[in-house]
């Protein structure tokens, strides 16, 4: 149950668990490189196209890997379906999407990978876009995962 707000701003999103998490964690070796980490969530992705974490982890992996445009569109594709879950579990378009709730992460690293490669192809003014709303969403993802 997410805390209280007294400020009166928009409530915590807790997405529900992901069965994709899962799946992921089973098909996936400690010290995975980005090749065996691709395989695994193109797996992912087709057994749970919903679910932003293997859109995300395809997305890492081909930032890895050099595949700036892969990357792109494999994060825009997670986050799509992050922003689509949020959705149904009452997010109303802005408010905190805590980084501490593990089924929250797929779409947070979506959104911080959609910033990484929109910045690494030039689309400086999506980066930026990007880099705002997850700072928004979430202080502690946004340091977590773009420093």
């Amino acid at each position: 149950m997410a805390p209280e707000n007294l400020l009166g701003g928009p409530p915590e999103t807790m997405l529900p668990v992901d069965p994709a998490a899962a799946m992921l964690a089973d098909l996936l070796t400690e010290g995975a490189d980005s090749a065996q980490m691709q395989a695994a969530a193109d797996t992912v992705a087709r057994a749970h196209p919903a679910s932003s974490l293997p859109w995300a982890v395809l997305a890492e992996a081909s930032l890895a890997q050099g595949r700036d445009v892969e990357a792109y569109a494999f994060a825009r594709t997670g986050y799509h379906r992050g922003l689509d879950a949020l959705r149904r579990n009452g997010w109303g378009g802005y408010g905190p999407v805590p980084y501490r709730h593990q089924p929250n992460r797929g779409f947070l690293r979506a959104l911080a990978a959609l910033a990484i490669a929109a910045e690494r192809i030039g689309d400086v003014e999506e980066a930026t876009r990007c880099r705002d709303f997850l700072q928004d969403s979430s202080q502690e993802a946004h340091a977590a995962l773009l420093g």
